[in-house]
């Protein structure tokens, strides 16, 4: 299988830009891959924007990505305060917000929710991902959760054992309030990273894995 390789030579620059709904879904939709391209990239720009939060969880987002990124070369991390699960009634405004963002940052790669997702608030920024970005090599991530919908990906990043309890140990300790869910678990995060690396056949056993529609080798 051909691999499409990541890494550049040291002094090469990588602009990032990651989006999410809700304040944990970008750590669980691709925080091991972000932690692998930094490790590989010394000098790599990484723009981390949250839609959806209130006070507590916009606190717990800032812990986490500042744990995620803690060895960017740059970051900037930016939390919105829409209401969950109300994006779509407020798509003016975060519409507003992507113009902006589009004006600000000009990324070689983005990371956004995979346009099939039934969350309603996925879905919006993942449409707006692609009305705003239209010339960039973007990534869906997925969620698992309750819906059943995570879909058929057609591009996965192998991770190594390390990348995968980083990430899964940095979510659980910077969510407090979601530990009372069911599926909020380690065994949850680390199943879907290893049903992944099945797919990929990875040599770590695990995986990543994003639904990508336009790659131009």
């Amino acid at each position: 299988m051909i691999k499409i390789n990541f890494n550049k030579a040291e002094e090469s620059e990588l602009k990032i830009l990651c989006l999410g709904a809700h304040c944990d879904d970008i750590e669980i939709g691709c925080g091991g891959t972000v932690l692998k391209l930094i490790e590989n990239y010394s000098n790599i720009t990484v723009h981390w924007v949250v839609f959806s939060s209130n006070e507590q969880r916009a606190q717990e987002a800032i812990v986490s990505s500042n744990t995620f990124l803690k060895e960017a070369s740059q970051k900037k991390v930016v939390i919105h305060n829409f209401q969950d699960a109300f994006l779509s009634f407020q798509g003016k405004e975060v519409k507003e917000c992507f113009e902006e963002l589009k004006q600000d940052f000009s990324p070689d790669l983005i990371f956004t929710h995979y346009r099939q997702d039934r969350h309603q608030d996925h879905r919006l920024i993942s449409d707006f991902t692609w009305n705003t970005f239209r010339n960039h090599l973007i990534l869906e991530y997925e969620i698992p959760k309750y819906d059943g919908d995570l879909g058929i990906p057609n591009f996965f990043v192998h991770l190594d054992e390390a990348f995968c309890s980083r990430k899964i140990q940095y979510i659980l300790n910077a969510f407090p309030t979601q530990n009372n869910k069911q599926w909020f678990t380690e065994e949850t995060f680390r199943s879907i990273l290893r049903i992944r690396g099945i797919e990929s056949n990875s040599p770590s056993n695990y995986s990543e894995a994003f639904h990508c529609r336009k790659v131009v080798l």
